[in-house]
Parts: structure tokens; sequence; C-alpha cells
């Protein structure tokens, strides 16, 4: 019984310290205990995780706000390379600069944490 319950805390510490406890991530390559740390070593209100072919993943953090304080970070960050802030429908934010129109969508990934997905066209201007 001794032996139960010490493999018991030993599973319990390697799933807090792989933070196997978070949702899966839409991203590949990379795992939970990264994207957390990559947050927390930033001082940074959004960072970038990832690029495929079509968009860049960031995440930011939404403290007991929700989403709205998610949404302020990604507006900075958009704003910055010269887009304007149009409207948001459901989880996406419309940009536009010139005659292009971006669009920028979030998902709650936690409570605390709001995953962003950027088309590419922003970082190539």
């Amino acid at each position: 019984m001794k032996w139960v319950g010490i493999v018991i805390v030993i599973a319990a510490m390697f799933i807090f310290v792989n933070k196997s406890y978070y949702p899966s991530l839409p991203i590949d390559n990379i795992t939970a205990k990264d994207v957390i740390g990559k947050l927390k070593n930033s001082d940074e209100k959004i960072v970038e995780l990832a690029t495929d072919n079509d968009s860049t993943w960031y995440i930011t953090k939404s403290k007991n706000e929700g989403i709205s304080i998610a949404d302020e970070n990604v507006k900075k960050m958009i704003a910055s390379k010269g887009w304007e802030y149009k409207a948001k429908e459901g989880s996406g934010l419309f940009f536009e600069k010139v005659d292009e129109q971006l669009i920028v969508t979030t998902q709650m990934w936690t409570k605390k944490y709001v995953l962003v997905q950027v088309q590419n066209k922003f970082k190539e201007r």
C-alpha cells in the first residue's frame, strides 16, 4: 500500500512539472511548459510562439478581465505596424491598412491565457 502512495505522488509531480494539466495546443512542436515559460520570461504583454505557412501564433495573459484585456494587447501590437482596428466579430478582430484587411483570431486557452493567431501578412510589412 505504501508503494501505491509513492507512485501516485511521483505521477502527480511529473504532471505538475511538465504542465500536463493544461489543455492541448493548436500549435505543433511546442509544449504547454514551453508556452508558459516564454510568456513568464518576457517583459512583453504578448509573446510570439510559432509561425506556420499561414499565420503566427502568440500568447497573452487574460487576467481576471477575460478576453477584453487580451484584445487590447492585440490591438496595440497590430497598431504598432500601422494597421487600423475596424471591428470585432466573435473571436475575430479585423484591421485594415491601405487596401488590405488583416484578420486576427483569439481563443481562450485557459482562464489565464489567450492564444492569438495572426495572418502572416502582419509580419511581411
